[in-house]
């Protein structure tokens, strides 16, 4: 196993935890703003020392992302290491009442560690900035980034959706013999039930939030 510097092992150890809590690859400049970087030079010397000493490693197809591999005495691939995807964010989506927000171009990009997130390599996924407060019983607050997955949505899933033309976050209700609608987490929101179409975009399959 090859050496580390004493900073290359904070930076390793930084990346390790900030997955492990947050479920996301740190940004270059938020590792740089950790250790008081004066650039994101720094940062991007201590990645490539990194992947060169076999720390972590690119993921094949994927830009900008990697694995964090953590057993390194073995030959085989390491039970242990996270599997990180980089996602779009687009635009935002109404978490309150139903607003003609859509979600538009690109705004940035999120790296993610699959298996926290819930979501799978063989389906499309997404960020929307959540703005609103009807789902801060589901633990969804204003300022959140939610993660969607374009699957099919089933009773109880909280989604991203098209209700009447507008776009909204809220919990989906599919109970057999109703036609189904949206609910708000938050007893000051009302139910939404649509009179002519509801359109479900995506199920949100993780929360990201920035303290």
């Amino acid at each position: 196993m090859k050496d580390l510097t004493v900073r290359q092992q904070e930076v390793l150890g930084y990346l390790q935890l900030h997955m492990r809590e947050h479920g996301t690859w740190p940004s270059f400049r938020e590792i740089e703003q950790h250790f008081g970087f004066r650039s994101t030079n720094a940062v991007m010397g201590h990645i490539r020392a990194l992947e060169r000493k076999g720390y972590i490693s690119r993921i094949p197809g994927q830009a900008r992302t990697y694995r964090i591999n953590l057993d390194l005495n073995d030959d085989s691939p390491p039970r242990e290491a996270l599997d990180v995807l980089e996602i779009p964010i687009y635009g935002h989506i109404a978490a309150g009442y139903p607003d003609g927000v859509e979600t538009s171009g690109e705004i940035g990009r999120l790296q993610i560690d699959v298996e926290s997130a819930g979501i799978r390599r063989t389906r499309r996924s997404f960020g929307l900035k959540v703005r609103g407060e009807s789902m801060v019983d589901a633990g969804i607050f204003d300022g959140d980034t939610v993660i969607v997955e374009q699957s099919p949505p089933r009773d109880g899933d909280i989604v991203a959706a098209l209700i009447d033309g507008e776009t909204t976050l809220k919990r989906f209700v599919n109970k057999p013999g109703e036609p189904p609608y949206l609910k708000a987490e938050n007893r000051r929101y009302p139910t939404l039930h649509p009179v002519a179409e509801l359109v479900v975009q995506g199920v949100a399959k993780a929360v990201v939030r920035h303290l």
